[in-house]
C-alpha cells in the first residue's frame, strides 16, 4: 500500500509525493491571453506538489472564452510561460500544461465567431466575457472535415508547451468542454463516425490523445475526464458504457496518467448521485489513475490503500495553502479560501496566502 507522501512514477515524471495540484482557472493573464509575472510567483509557491497541473490553457483563440485566461498558440504566449515553468523548476517542482478547448461554453464576443460543439445544442446558463455574463449561444456542429485541423491545434499547443518548459501536458476532456461534449450523449447528437455508440463518441478524444502522444511522448501526456453526472449541462445516459469505452481507448496509448474528477453526492462544487466510474475504469485501464474532488488526507489515503488510485489531485485547498503537502502530512490547519478573489486580476487571494512558519 502506498502512502500519500511517498514518491510515485507518472510516466516520465518522478513525483516526490502523491499530492498533485489539480488544474484551477485563476484569470491572471492579459486580455491577449499572455501569462504575467505574478503567475510565476503563484506556481513557484506551490512547487512542493508532487506534480502541478496548470490552469486550463487555450489551444486556440476559437477555444478560449474565459477572460484573462492564458493560451499556448502564439510565440508571445510561449515566451510568457517560460518564466513560469522556470520558477517551478528552480523551486524543485514539476508542471504539466492543461490543454483546453471550451467548445460551446465560449461566447462569440470573446472570439469573434460562433462557438463549436459536437452538435448544435445550447448550454444552460451564461458565458463569461469581458463585458460581463452573457447567455450561452447556440453552437454550430463541428464539420467532420474540420476535425483534423482541430486535432492539430492540440498538437501545436503540446509542442509549444514543451518549448515553454512544461514537463508534459494534460488534455482537458472534462467539465462539459469540447471533448466532453463529444463524449457524452446528452450533447452529442451526431450521426457520423463521431456520434452514436460510445465507441464512436470516444473517437475525438482518442485521436487527439494519440496525436499529442506521438508529438511529445505518451509518457508526458495525460488526460482529465469527468464521467459521473452533469457538468455544465453535459451528461450521459449510460456512464458505465462510456467509461468502459474510454478506458479501452486510452489504455493502449500508455499515458503518464489518467485523472478523473468524480462528483460525490455531498460534493461542495457540484454534486451527483451517479456512482463513481473509477472502479470500472481501474479494471480496464492499466496506467496510473489520479482521482479528484472533495478529498481530505484520510479519504485520499483510503483510495490509495485500496489500489484504486496512484495519486490524488487537490484543487481549492492548493489555492489557499501553497504548502498543502506539508499541511496534510503534519495535520496542520488549512487557510480558509477567499471565494471573492478567485478570478480577480491582482495579488490578493492569489500569492498572499501564508505558508507555515518554519521553526529555526
Amino acid at each position: 500500500m502506498a502512502n500519500l507522501f511517498e514518491p510515485v512514477q507518472l510516466g516520465a515524471i518522478h513525483a516526490p509525493n502523491r499530492v498533485l495540484m489539480a488544474p484551477l482557472t485563476r484569470a491572471r493573464a492579459t486580455r491577449d491571453h499572455v501569462p504575467t509575472p505574478i503567475m510565476a510567483d503563484y506556481y513557484r509557491q506551490r512547487a512542493s506538489a508532487g506534480l502541478i497541473i496548470s490552469e486550463g490553457i487555450g489551444v486556440s483563440r476559437q477555444g478560449l472564452g474565459w477572460p484573462y485566461a492564458a493560451g499556448l498558440w502564439s510565440a508571445e504566449q510561449v515566451e510568457g510561460w517560460k518564466p513560469v515553468t522556470a520558477a517551478v523548476h528552480e523551486a524543485g517542482g514539476r508542471i504539466f500544461a492543461q490543454l483546453w478547448h471550451m467548445g460551446r461554453l465560449v461566447h462569440s464576443s470573446m472570439t469573434g465567431e460562433q462557438p463549436i460543439s459536437s452538435s448544435p445544442v445550447t448550454a444552460p446558463g451564461h458565458a463569461h466575457s469581458y463585458d460581463g455574463n452573457k447567455p450561452y449561444e447556440q453552437p454550430r456542429a463541428l464539420g467532420i472535415e474540420e476535425i483534423p485541423a482541430l486535432v492539430q491545434t492540440y498538437v501545436t499547443a503540446a509542442r509549444n508547451a514543451i518549448e515553454a518548459g512544461f514537463d508534459g501536458v494534460q488534455i482537458h476532456g472534462a467539465n462539459g468542454y469540447l471533448i466532453d461534449e463529444f463524449l457524452r450523449d446528452g450533447v452529442n447528437r451526431r450521426e457520423d463516425a463521431y456520434g452514436g455508440p460510445p465507441e464512436n463518441r470516444v473517437r475525438l478524444l482518442r485521436e487527439i490523445t494519440q496525436a499529442v502522444a506521438d508529438a511529445i511522448g505518451a509518457d508526458r501526456t495525460a488526460v482529465r475526464l469527468s464521467l459521473n453526472g452533469d457538468s455544465q449541462g453535459t451528461d450521459d445516459s449510460d456512464p458505465a458504457s462510456l467509461s468502459l469505452a474510454v478506458a479501452q481507448a486510452l489504455d493502449p496509448i500508455g499515458l503518464a496518467f489518467l485523472e478523473l474528477r468524480e462528483l460525490r453526492s455531498d460534493g461542495t462544487r457540484g454534486a451527483s448521485d451517479v456512482p463513481r466510474q473509477s472502479p470500472l475504469i481501474r479494471q480496464h485501464y492499466r496506467g496510473p489513475l489520479v482521482l479528484n474532488s472533495d478529498y481530505d488526507a484520510a479519504r485520499a489515503q483510503a483510495d490509495l490503500d485500496s489500489g484504486l488510485a496512484q495519486a490524488i489531485s487537490f484543487g481549492r485547498p492548493f489555492i489557499s495553502n501553497p504548502d498543502l503537502p506539508e499541511r496534510l502530512s503534519t495535520g496542520a490547519p488549512l487557510n480558509p479560501l477567499r471565494q471573492e478573489t478567485l478570478y480577480t486580476q491582482g495579488a490578493e487571494g492569489y500569492v498572499d496566502y501564508p505558508a507555515l512558519e518554519k521553526v529555526a
